[in-house]
């Protein structure tokens, strides 16, 4: 993964308050752990109306389910409803906001206009923000939402830090900003590729994520086995078809890669003193569709990361390890997206071989006793003795160890914990706590 430079911002600072970490959860068992791991809150999607059809998306008792954990922790529960609505979409639109409201959600994210006028209507008691997808990037469009009755603003990924500057000083309302996850390669979201190759709407929850295929540049009307050189390209004449048992050739040497359209994923954790201090309410991490592994370390470094910094400002210093944790969690390079600057050709992904997070989650901790030293753990991924681990949680549980030896809930030793969400018993070496994770490197 590469390394970052971290930008200076010199533009002016408002205030200090503890801004609210806003995790991702595509189910619920997401959720718990977004919310165990140090979530103030979380957005999730329904099975209707919101732009991640691929995640496993909750039903109305999940949601349920979720508002009372979250409320255990002090937390919220948001639901995406963004989607840009057709007319055939607007039919159940009341009902499914009653049932949100009913369920205990306390916000939703809506994009179309017909969706919050419905909702400040029909449940005035919901709150709903405006979603990233409206791209609001100026303060006068965050006025008007606000005289609209919205009480916050997700602004779009291509705002500055300068321009959220200047929006917090013309415009007294929260402000939300993605600061970790993913970038889109269009317009907030505004893209069509994935309407065209596949017709799967990306606007209305179906995005194929087409941006992150590989590509490959092809001229027509070339004999099987000639590579064109950039000589030849300058020279020839675009055939007008493709001529029979003629094959379609790539424009490059036959060593050289296919290309992506994907860019450097979002990281502002090096940043957290500039994103505090120009006023931003709400930190967003990208990720619904993410595993739990991801979520539960992503959450716990920026929540390490916001508490450090809130509790002493003159003296906060980033500490590297959680950066490595980010690292743990997913290999793709990173970037400060527009926050700094507007990003160049260093922003795009060149490489088309996108590798893997170097760790599993290997196991969940369901129990501990602190006489015997032994863990019950539940079985995430194949793991047996002899291997190292790492165990690490959100009350700054961090240490490796080699396993010894396992066994079943009756006493029987284990030559492996081989079986998904199988409870193994195994002895660790320093204290753990429920919901603490395990893992291992690949």
């Amino acid at each position: 993964m590469g390394t970052m430079t971290k930008p200076q911002y010199k533009g002016k600072r408002y205030r200090l308050d503890k801004p609210e970490l806003l995790a991702p959860a595509g189910n619920l068992e997401k959720l718990k752990f977004a919310v165990h791991y140090g979530a103030d809150a979380v957005y999730i999607g329904g099975q209707k109306y919101g732009l991640r059809s691929g995640a496993d998306n909750f039903s109305f008792e999940e949601m349920r389910e979720g508002v009372e954990f979250a409320k255990k922790y002090g937390a919220k529960v948001f639901v995406a409803t963004n989607i840009y609505a057709h007319n055939e979409d607007i039919a159940g639109i009341e009902e499914y906001l009653r049932n949100l409201y009913e369920a205990g959600i306390a916000a939703i994210i809506v994009a179309d206009p017909a969706i919050v006028d419905t909702a400040r209507r029909l449940v005035p008691g919901l709150e709903v923000h405006l979603s990233t997808q409206q791209s609001t990037l100026n303060w006068q469009a965050v006025s008007f939402w606000k005289e609209e009755g919205l009480p916050r603003v997700v602004l779009g990924r291509e705002t500055s830090l300068e321009e959220i500057a200047e929006i917090k000083k013309h415009v007294d309302i929260e402000i939300e900003s993605f600061i970790h996850g993913a970038m889109c390669s269009s317009y907030s979201g505004r893209c069509v590729l994935s309407n065209h190759f596949t017709d799967r709407d990306s606007n209305r929850g179906g995005c194929c994520q087409s941006c992150r295929w590989k590509y490959d540049l092809f001229e027509d009307g070339r004999p099987e086995g000639t590579w064109v050189s950039e000589e030849d390209q300058a020279e020839a004449a675009p055939p007008q078809h493709l001529l029979p048992g003629v094959t379609q050739l790539p424009l490059h040497q036959p060593e050289d890669n296919p290309f992506t359209m994907g860019s450097k994923d979002l990281c502002m954790l090096e940043s957290i003193p500039d994103l505090i201090e120009v006023g931003i309410d709400s930190f967003k991490i990208e990720g619904r569709m993410k595993s739990i592994h991801y979520v539960a370390t992503v959450v716990n470094a920026y929540r390490k990361a916001i508490d450090s910094y809130m509790a002493d400002p003159e003296n906060y210093v980033l500490k590297p390890e959680w950066l490595e944790e980010l690292h743990k969690a997913a290999n793709r390079p990173l970037n400060t997206g527009f926050f700094y600057d507007t990003p160049d050709h260093e922003d795009h992904i060149y490489e088309p071989e996108e590798k893997a997070a170097p760790y599993d989650f290997a196991g969940l901790v369901l129990e501990y006793d602190a006489q015997s030293g032994m863990a019950l753990v539940q079985q995430r991924n194949h793991f047996k003795p002899g291997q190292e681990v790492e165990f690490f949680g959100p009350d700054n549980t961090f240490f490796k160890q080699i396993v010894g030896e396992l066994w079943d809930e009756a006493g029987n030793p284990l030559d492996a914990a081989r079986h998904p969400l199988q409870k193994v018993r195994m002895k660790v070496d320093q204290p753990v706590a429920y919901f603490d994770m395990m893992r291992k490197r690949k």
